[in-house]
């Protein structure tokens, strides 16, 4: 399909200026004799001034996307006649249209995409069939409706950015949610649930812990049944005692380090690009992940090993001898101090480096790297706070210059193009909507990830998927780290069953409500390590893996779910597959 859509960036104050560079040489003259009159003086180099971070706020992006013509699709749902809200009340085809209007038009929705090619979301012969008529093919159709809300909770679904704020009153599942808090939220069996699969503990509670030795503590003491932590090295050893079991499995989570490109230094292409090639992935691999039990750093981007990356699109990344040749030959130089200095402004960059405060594993690799950047000439400092203020706060704002998290990747990869095209990017021309907290602004990428979507081959669609990597790759925007284990500790003498049945799943122990409660006092504690600020499933407060899986995941019914095997499954929501018919 031919392109014609473009992307620029304008910044209020964008400015060039000119830099003079002095030639200097050698003899006058060759070993002839004969002096060189003609010599031409090399063009000076141009100095460009990116966004500051003060900036950031007028920078837009030109870029719309026209997805290729199509006569659309039709998908049709048949709703379980079985299948009730926690009240009684039919889960119906009204409740697939307030799902569909609020995440398309809530001022603040994470991810549009999907929701956006959808014209109607109608009852077809009965209430209890959906009709749904999509503008185009849309591929991961599966991706939508799974987490459905309830229509007669809102008042007005096109925006219910409002609403939710200290409590889900409904649920489609096993559990029902009694009451939540700062300190803990406390779920209950919803006895009007349907399905075969019924909690079978009195109460689940999850409440949340400030880092990872108060984790430890709290497992070691009985205060939690459970916990989901991040692996560190040393973690089997923290976590060693004759009651508490581990497993560790690999599944779609990735960690990799992200440069916000809209603003600061990373703006600067030139910049991000010396900066990259100045990080050895494989001696801090060696340094902090070996422990974690991999193999090599990963070389696919921010999508995990599989069909969809040759596994060689970041291959080659380190490179400190191009990143000093790149950086000298566009006019940088170095200071007395032995940082590089921006021609633009005569300074040296100033980079944040954001993690969350408590996480041992990332402030190790701080301490590793951030010396090793200073060596290099780049003036890097920590600029860390704790997980609530790191995911929900400074993230979506762009407040950083380098981030490092783990990315939970389900199954299909469309999760990339909400994250990274341009028309992704929160501004507020599009009421601060999307997940590309990142900023990066590539047209012809943006294009490949939409296009992908719209894409009903299998192989067709991987290809699209590779360019657009290998464009990522290409622009530094981030670099990937490592396919992280997910693990699980548990203490034996507390909660029994399939405990470590789902923790490879994208949704992770999305099965508590079948786990047992072997030590009678009538509850299922789960430790968090992330807590949402309020429990709007479609707003910023869900923007965090851990918001999924402690709250939406609990209540929320959906069309489909995700399988421990990376697949999509239909739910018993259902009575079957959907029909799909292409126009």
């Amino acid at each position: 399909m031919k392109k014609r859509n473009k992307a620029t960036r304008v910044a209020a104050s964008l400015f060039a200026v000119s830099l003079i560079v002095a030639a200097c040489g050698g003899d006058d003259a060759d070993d002839s004799g004969d002096a060189d009159d003609s010599a031409v003086e090399e063009p000076a180099a141009e100095a460009v001034a990116y966004p500051t971070l003060a900036e950031c706020a007028d920078v837009t992006y030109d870029y719309t996307y026209t997805p290729p013509a199509s006569a659309g699709m039709t998908v049709t749902y048949d709703i379980a006649p079985e299948a009730v809200w926690e009240d009684g009340s039919a889960i119906t085809a009204a409740d697939f249209a307030a799902t569909w209007q609020a995440n398309l038009n809530t001022p603040g929705s994470i991810d549009t995409s999907g929701w956006d090619q959808i014209d109607s979301v109608e009852a077809g012969s009965s209430d209890k069939q959906v009709v749904v008529e999509f503008k185009s093919v849309y591929g991961p159709y599966k991706t939508l409706f799974g987490g459905l809300i309830k229509a007669a909770t809102v008042e007005n679904p096109s925006d219910i950015s409002a609403d939710f704020a200290d409590l889900l009153s409904f649920s489609g599942k096993p559990w029902k949610m009694k009451s939540w808090s700062p300190s803990q939220v406390v779920y209950v069996p919803n006895d009007k649930y349907w399905g075969d699969d019924k909690a079978v503990t009195k109460e689940l509670v999850m409440v949340p812990l400030a880092d990872q030795d108060t984790e430890v503590a709290a497992i070691k003491a009985g205060e939690i049944d459970f916990a989901y932590p991040q692996f560190y090295g040393g973690i089997e050893e923290a976590y060693a005692d004759p009651n508490i079991t581990l497993k560790k499995e690999f599944g779609g989570d990735y960690e990799g380090f992200y440069f916000q490109a809209k603003c600061g230094p990373f703006a600067n292409p030139i910049f991000r690009e010396a900066f990259s090639k100045s990080i050895d992935r494989d001696a801090l691999f060696q340094q902090i992940y070996v422990p974690l039990g991999g193999e090599s750093p990963l070389e696919c981007g921010p999508i995990i090993p599989g069909p969809f990356c040759d596994g060689d699109e970041f291959a080659g990344s380190y490179d400190p001898a191009a990143a000093e040749t790149l950086l000298t030959e566009n006019g940088w130089t170095k200071g007395g101090d032995g940082f590089w200095i921006d021609p633009a402004t005569g300074e040296a960059p100033d980079v944040r480096w954001i993690i969350n405060s408590g996480n041992v594993r990332r402030e190790n690799t701080q301490a590793y790297l951030i010396p090793l950047l200073t060596a290099a000439g780049f003036k890097v400092r920590a600029d860390n706070c704790d997980a609530a203020c790191y995911f929900q706060q400074r993230l979506p704002a762009l407040d950083y210059d380098m981030a490092m998290y783990i990315n939970t990747a389900p199954p299909d990869p469309s999760y990339l193009t909400p994250g990274w095209t341009c028309d992704a990017i929160p501004t507020a021309a599009n009421n601060n909507q999307g997940q590309n907290s990142q900023g990066w602004c590539n047209a012809e990428a943006s294009d490949l990830l939409h296009d992908a979507d719209f894409e009903p081959d299998a192989a067709t669609r991987a290809e699209l998927i590779k360019g657009a990597l290998r464009l990522m790759a290409a622009d530094s925007i981030m670099l990937p780290l490592f396919q992280f284990p997910k693990s699980g500790f548990w203490r034996t003498d507390k909660v029994g069953g399939p405990v470590d049945a789902e923790l490879r799943n994208y949704t992770s122990f999305i099965n508590n409500h079948l786990w047992t409660d072997l030590d009678g006092d009538g509850k299922i504690v789960i430790g968090a390590e992330q807590w949402p600020e309020c429990l709007n499933p479609v707003t910023e407060c869900a923007n965090s893996s851990w918001m999924v899986w402690t709250t939406i995941n609990q209540v929320l019914p959906g069309a489909f779910a995700t399988t421990n095997d990376g697949a999509y499954a239909v739910t018993n929501l259902l009575t079957g597959e959907p029909t799909v018919t292409l126009k």
